[in-house]
């Protein structure tokens, strides 16, 4: 009898340890669910694709795609035709980099009890400001919150994920 109550104490032990190996592969891809190419929310200055990707333990993004990769003749003649730049930065060294190849996102890590990205930071080309930020993901839209010191001061935009298909570059 003692024999039988061992056997299935072993039993359970074993299923119990599978069963959380199971659900830690399942948290570490929960976790990747955001890699990928996702279309920035449309704006007046067009839009984007952004590269979601692991950078060791954190999750960075980089612009690979620009829908206006060029200023228009609003900009004046001397920028009109040319590559778009990082032209906001407060760092004057760093204004002539490409917004094409321009890391975005930063240091995220995923927090799966709130089942989020957070601890990272965005960064707005358009007006040269780095925000706080976290990311949410609900099927195909990804929420990318940037905000400065709490989250409630900030603004939220959708970001829907680009299939393969639709890629313009994987830079």
């Amino acid at each position: 009898m003692r024999h039988g109550t061992f056997q299935t104490a072993l039993l359970w032990t074993l299923t119990a340890l599978l069963t959380l190996g199971w659900a830690g592969t399942a948290l570490a891809q929960d976790a990747d669910a955001i890699l990928g190419v996702w279309r920035t929310a449309e704006t007046d200055k067009g839009y984007s694709h952004v590269k979601i990707y692991r950078d060791g333990d954190t999750y960075s993004g980089k612009i690979i795609w620009l829908k206006k990769p060029t200023y228009g003749p609003e900009e004046g003649p001397e920028l009109e035709g040319k590559e778009k730049t990082d032209r906001q930065n407060p760092d004057k060294k760093l204004r002539e980099r490409p917004i094409v190849g321009l890391e975005l996102l930063e240091g995220f890590t995923y927090d799966a009890g709130d089942q989020e990205w957070g601890g990272g930071t965005i960064y707005d080309p358009e007006k040269g400001k780095t925000y706080k930020s976290y990311m949410k993901l609900d099927g195909d839209t990804l929420m990318v919150r940037g905000y400065i010191g709490f989250s409630l001061l900030g603004r939220t935009t959708e970001w829907s994920r680009v299939e393969e298909k639709e890629q313009k570059s994987d830079d």
